[in-house]
């Protein structure tokens, strides 16, 4: 399954105007990097996936549409899956995507 075009478009409108900004097709989708750092991806198999702070994960999974990110069979702290349905509006967007932006800005850049 190929990304969903629209929802980056709708996150490239939302930080454009970020610094340090880059994207990069990987984990079947389109990822968005801050300072080399992924922030959020549109996934492949639908909705986004999100870095945050690994600290906060597990209250993040509680959210709506959030739930936890595995990768080959192992659940991810500091990553999130948030489904199609969490992302319809701009504002439902907005916050999942600034979480991810903000967690990305937080580590040093990568050289």
């Amino acid at each position: 399954m190929a990304y969903d075009e629209d929802l980056a478009n709708r996150i490239r409108e939302l930080i454009s105007t970020e610094p340090d900004l880059t994207e990069k097709r990987m984990f079947g989708g389109l990822a968005f990097l801050i300072g080399g750092h992924m922030s959020v991806s549109v996934s492949g198999r639908g909705g986004l996936m999100l870095r945050c702070d690994p600290a906060e994960t597990e209250a993040l999974r509680g959210k709506p549409h959030a739930g936890p990110f595995e990768m080959r069979g192992r659940v991810m702290d500091g990553w999130l899956r948030v489904d199609p349905e969490g992302l319809r509006s701009k504002r439902q967007l907005e916050r999942w995507v600034a979480r991810g932006v903000t967690y990305a800005r937080s580590l040093p850049p990568k050289g």
